[in-house]
């Protein structure tokens, strides 16, 4: 079976959405042209990569004057990475945890989101890193790339991914300004998180891929 159709996006049809109503601009291309231009029963899915590392996070936030916020630490640097995607169209998110990024997981998450959805066509849009373009991912195109395609996105453009966006929101719940153990309590906490998520497709689709 022929490997699936690999696209280059033309940064010209992902470009930058300015709010009429706020004035701010953003970078939300990438999932409006997406939404538009695939098929009605197609399903769009955002792929991306990252680490949760176990040494705390600092950002902005409230503290009583002269009682600064303190957050404890050990000083090591373990982490675990995740492999996830975003369906924009229904706000579905799928997360695969892993000790380190290989195509083995990247492969594991595609897998399962193709056996969950056994007859839709499916449309994966990632960027450029090397994981996307693993020979390790042949198996899964070839079961699946009669219904599955990949698209990439421009070099250099994370603010077109919602799935960046995913991570950020969940750095900022369970990782900033929190203190955990060992690896095993950030996974509990992750775990957590993603559970809730599961559960608010509809604030998804407006946190990630308005």
């Amino acid at each position: 079976m022929a490997p699936p159709a690999r696209v280059q996006l033309d940064p010209a049809h992902l470009r930058p959405q300015t709010s009429s109503t706020s004035g701010a601009s953003g970078v939300r291309g990438a999932p409006r042209d997406a939404n538009n231009n695939a098929a009605a029963d197609t399903g769009i899915l955002f792929e991306d990569e990252s680490h949760v590392r176990v040494y705390q996070a600092i950002a902005a936030t409230w503290f009583l004057r002269g009682r600064q916020k303190q957050v404890p630490t050990y000083g090591h640097h373990a982490s675990g990475a995740l492999v996830g995607a975003v369906d924009i169209r229904g706000g579905t998110t799928m997360v695969e945890p892993a000790a380190d990024l290989t195509a083995h997981t990247l492969q594991a998450l595609l897998t399962r989101w193709f056996a969950q959805c056994p007859t839709q066509p499916l449309v994966v849009i990632c960027d450029h890193a090397k994981i996307h373009h693993a020979k390790g991912l042949a198996p899964c195109w070839a079961q699946y790339g009669d219904r599955g395609e990949v698209w990439y996105l421009p070099p250099y453009s994370p603010r077109l991914n919602p799935t960046e966006r995913l991570w950020n929101w969940l750095k900022q719940t369970v990782i900033c300004h929190a203190f955990h153990p060992d690896v095993a309590a950030i996974a509990t906490s992750v775990e957590k998180f993603l559970a809730h998520v599961t559960t608010v497709p509809e604030e998804v689709r407006s946190r990630l891929c308005a």
